[in-house]
């Protein structure tokens, strides 16, 4: 939910566009870095277009407003993971008003089908107050090719570690953007048959779900749990088998 939700590394802000009803577009030099960054990334699945949406999404939180940029990056009945589950987002944003300083977030890894449908994108988020925590969010790509997000999760950490030391002159500084990993799924072959994900547990009713990608390539899964820990994971299958690209458990929120 990067509500309770996200850091953007100054260096990659985006000098993206804000105008118009959609999410803002990264400039080209964003996104020719990025694509270096995630150079090994195959065919249509590119990590790099999830990477700029998010840095797109945090920049029009910081300079639109967190919950008028949240309007603007989710899909038709997009989800939001809040402290009864997950609900539908858009009637809850019509309620909400920005407040005077978003959250801020940054990619730390990125999970993408063969096709590049769906992604998965798991990160640190940074409070107005200076908390920190991480988020979870699933993006689809649209009929017009843009990216926005279907599902979102996020809570800061408990307990919160330790201040960082300061940075000191002469030390090498790598950022968050840097160290992004892109994980792609194989495209299937030969007569395009997956194997089906490992089965998993299927919970009680509105306490837990999973769904596949399109080609059949890609899993996420999110489950709430009796004490209101939130839990989200993403699959997906490399090489003729099942790997788990991320696991994150996520404290309990007071959002609704």
């Amino acid at each position: 939910m990067k509500p309770t939700a996200f850091a953007i590394i100054a260096i990659f802000a985006l000098s993206a566009c804000a105008g118009g009803g959609g999410p803002p577009k990264p400039n080209k030099r964003t996104v020719a870095l990025i694509n270096r960054a995630l150079s090994t990334a195959p065919g249509a699945a590119q990590p790099s277009t999830i990477v700029a949406a998010e840095l797109a999404f945090a920049r029009a939180a910081r300079e639109r407003g967190q919950w008028t940029a949240f309007r603007m990056f989710a899909a038709p009945g997009a989800l939001l993971h809040g402290v009864d589950g997950p609900f539908a987002i858009e009637p809850w944003l019509a309620t909400q008003t920005d407040p005077p300083v978003a959250v801020q977030w940054e990619p730390r890894a990125v999970a993408m089908s063969c096709d590049g449908a769906l992604a998965i994108s798991q990160g640190r988020l940074t409070t107005p107050e200076g908390l920190v925590g991480n988020f979870v969010t699933v993006w689809e790509r649209q009929p017009d090719g843009a990216y926005r997000y279907i599902f979102d999760a996020g809570g800061i950490d408990v307990p919160q570690p330790p201040p960082r030391k300061p940075v000191e002159d002469g030390d090498i500084v790598v950022t968050a953007i840097d160290a992004v990993r892109g994980l792609v799924a194989s495209c299937p072959r030969g007569d395009g048959a997956v194997l089906p994900p490992p089965a998993i547990p299927v919970g009680e009713d509105g306490k837990a779900d999973a769904r596949l990608s399109r080609d059949g390539t890609l899993r996420y899964r999110w489950e709430h749990r009796p004490d209101g820990t939130r839990f989200a994971a993403a699959d997906y299958y490399y090489e003729g088998r099942w790997l788990s690209a991320f696991e994150q458990t996520l404290a309990p929120t007071d959002e609704e």
